[in-house]
This record gives C-alpha cells, sequence and structure tokens, in this order.
C-alpha cells in the first residue's frame, strides 16, 4: 500500500467539518484514501467539502444529543471536532449556553463514540480522536464553559482508550493552541471587548503570551497529526494528549 492510500477501506466521520480544523481534517483523511463523512450544522458548507473530496454530508445539530442515542454509525475513524466559544466571566456566563457548550462538546462526542464503537469492535479496528485544546490541559479566564468541556473530553477520550484497547481500538485528543479558524477570528472581538483592549493587542497579549511560538496554528497542522493518529501506525498511541500549542503547556 503506497503512501497515497494508506486509509484506503476505511470510514471516517469528521464533525464540524464545513470550515476550520474539521474541514482540514475531512481533506487530509479523503487525500489517504478514507471515505469521509463531513458532518456539520452547515448544510451548504458540508456538502461542499463533501463534494470537493468524494465524501459524503451529514447534516446534523449535535446539540439536539437526544436524536443521537439511537444510532448506528458504521465507521472506523471518528474525529469529534466540532466546537463553539463562548467568552464571559462565570457571573455573566449564561447558564443555557453553558448547557449547551456541554451538550455539544462533551454529550455529542460520548454518544457518537457509543455509536461507533460496536462497529469498530467488530473489526477490530478504529481510531478515535478527539480535537481538544490547550484547554483541555490549562484554564483561562472568562471560558468556564469551554474549559470545562474540554477537559472533560479528556477524561472521555482517555476511558475509552482503557476500554477499546482489546479491541483494536485507539482514543486521543490533539490539544492545539489558538487556531486560525473563523472561531478564533470572531473571539477576537470577544477578548477585546471582555480585556479592554484592542484586536490587534488580544492577539499579541492574549492569544500568543504564553506560546513560545509566536503565531498560529495552521488547521493543516492539527490535520497531519489527526491523520497519523488514525492510522496503522500509530496503534500503540491511546489514551494521550498531543499539544500542539507553540510551548504554551512547556511553561
Amino acid at each position: 500500500m503506497s503512501g497515497t492510500d494508506t486509509l484506503a477501506g476505511r470510514r471516517a466521520l469528521v464533525t464540524g467539518a464545513a470550515g476550520g480544523i474539521g474541514a482540514a481534517c475531512a481533506r487530509a483523511l479523503a487525500e489517504v484514501g478514507a471515505h469521509v463523512i463531513v458532518a456539520d450544522l452547515d448544510d451548504v458548507g458540508a456538502k461542499q467539502v463533501a463534494a470537493e473530496i468524494g465524501g459524503e454530508a451529514w447534516h446534523v445539530d449535535l446539540c439536539e444529543t437526544g436524536e443521537l442515542e439511537s444510532i448506528q454509525l458504521d465507521v472506523d475513524i471518528l474525529v469529534n471536532n466540532a466546537g463553539i466559544q463562548s467568552v464571559a466571566p462565570i457571573e455573566d456566563m449564561a447558564p443555557e449556553t453553558f448547557r449547551r457548550m456541554q451538550r455539544l462538546m462533551v454529550e455529542a462526542p460520548f454518544l457518537l463514540i457509543r455509536a461507533a464503537i460496536p462497529h469498530m469492535y467488530a473489526r477490530g479496528f478504529g481510531r478515535i480522536v478527539n480535537v481538544s485544546s490547550v484547554h483541555g490541559l490549562r484554564a483561562s479566564a472568562y471560558k468556564s464553559a469551554y474549559v470545562t468541556a474540554k477537559h472533560a473530553l479528556e477524561g472521555l477520550s482517555k476511558t475509552a482508550a482503557l476500554e477499546g484497547a482489546a479491541h483494536g481500538v485507539t482514543s486521543n485528543c490533539v490539544n492545539p493552541g489558538y487556531v486560525q479558524t473563523e472561531l478564533v477570528t470572531n473571539q477576537i472581538a470577544d477578548q477585546a471587548r471582555v480585556h479592554g483592549l484592542s484586536e490587534s493587542e488580544v492577539v499579541e497579549k492574549i492569544m500568543l503570551t504564553e506560546s513560545a511560538v509566536k503565531r498560529l496554528v495552521r488547521p493543516g497542522e492539527v490535520a497531519s497529526l489527526v491523520t497519523w493518529l488514525a492510522s496503522d501506525d500509530a496503534a500503540m498511541v491511546t489514551g494521550a494528549s498531543y499539544p500542539m500549542d507553540g510551548g504554551w503547556t512547556t511553561r
């Protein structure tokens, strides 16, 4: 098998794949032979990415977790990537916003893993890759809902790793710092408002202050790591969390 078709015959599901990290992951997995299901609330965007890579689109609202309780997923690779952000002090964080973020970034990944592992166990192969964050390993002020959700995702990933080990199923997290995506771009204005800074000051003084490498992470860099974790070569890597944060967590 050549380097261009290392995932030939594998079916992959990537959530939040209409743009940003998810779209980069969908493209990278397709490039090495996987058939990719592009899942997103953005139906038009999902169909565009799916058409580009020869995959299929799944229009889904992952916050509607009740609808995920009875599904079955015949996929070999699951990339839990979908996420949202909200920046506010705890006393100003709307309770429903907090709950919605837990549904999307904790409950939905749990339910998708639950739906996928019977197929993975039956085939003796599975790769669960959870797109966490540096905020799965560290906290930042004004991000209570996001930090809580990503810390919970870390625990879910490790538990899935322990349970899946005997069945050829691995589960890992990737932990990027700030990535050059629409989600981060939208955050800049929120952070500027909360901290009383200009948007350029937010990037320099808030987003990159802890990073030794002074630039945002590129979506393709995250996708490259995700694709490796989905490969046969990563069979002995499980229960791990891979910082891709320019040295943030080194401090």
